[in-house]
């Protein structure tokens, strides 16, 4: 089965501002193409509505780890229908400032034509593997459950 090969990829563009002080402030991250992301203190540790820097990776992991996988199911001769994946980034003090200590994945995909020891594998593989999952290779924990489905 021939997958498709990428050879060069353009630069992917990313912005962010901040208004304001710390804890009256405001801001927005926005991806390239993509709508516009508020946050604030209180969103990252207060649990207000918008979103976090930390969500945004999270995204980022669970999506780029979702793509890869249904890429390592082609190329184990597995015919994937669907991937679905969560990422739970935990964000811990250290020191005077903030350090994310772990990312837990969970993903569940169905597929036919692999068996549950084959999809093991190339779930820890594509863990290991994908180019956000080698961007955050400084994060302590990154923890992995996939799950299986038949398609």
């Amino acid at each position: 089965m021939r997958v498709l090969e990428v050879t060069t990829m353009g630069i992917s563009k990313a912005t962010a501002q901040w208004d304001g002080t710390l804890k009256a402030g405001k801001g927005a991250m926005k991806p390239g193409h993509a709508a516009e992301v508020p946050f604030s203190l209180a969103s990252r540790f207060e649990g207000a509505a918008a979103s976090n820097p930390e969500e945004m990776i999270g995204a980022a992991l669970a999506g780029c780890f979702s793509m890869a996988l249904s890429v390592g199911l082609e190329k184990a001769g597995a015919t994937p229908k669907s991937v679905r994946t969560s990422a739970d980034v935990k964000l811990d003090k250290d020191g005077e400032g903030f350090t994310i200590t772990s990312i837990a994945l969970t993903t569940e995909a169905s597929a036919s034509g692999i068996d549950e020891a084959k999809f093991q594998a190339v779930a820890e593989a594509t863990k290991k593997g994908c180019p956000v999952s080698k961007a955050l290779a400084a994060v302590p924990s990154v923890t992995l459950s996939a799950k299986l489905t038949p398609s």
